[in-house]
């Protein structure tokens, strides 16, 4: 099966060998994702708000 991995072009991605995604076949597994967006924090304290906000980012 081939491998592809998905990176979100931060700088960091290339120096540790860090990808945001991998996907193998039709599994796609994710890393590093959080409900913050620079300073924000969506729905601080709200399990499903910071969940919504981590599957958009994912989409």
């Amino acid at each position: 099966m081939m491998r592809q991995l998905i990176s979100s072009g931060a700088p960091w991605e290339p120096l540790v060998g860090y990808s945001r995604a991998v996907r193998v076949g039709n599994v796609v597994e994710v890393a590093g994702t959080t409900a913050q967006d620079g300073d924000v924090i969506t729905g601080e304290g709200d399990v499903y708000a910071q969940t919504q906000r981590v599957l958009e980012k994912i989409g």
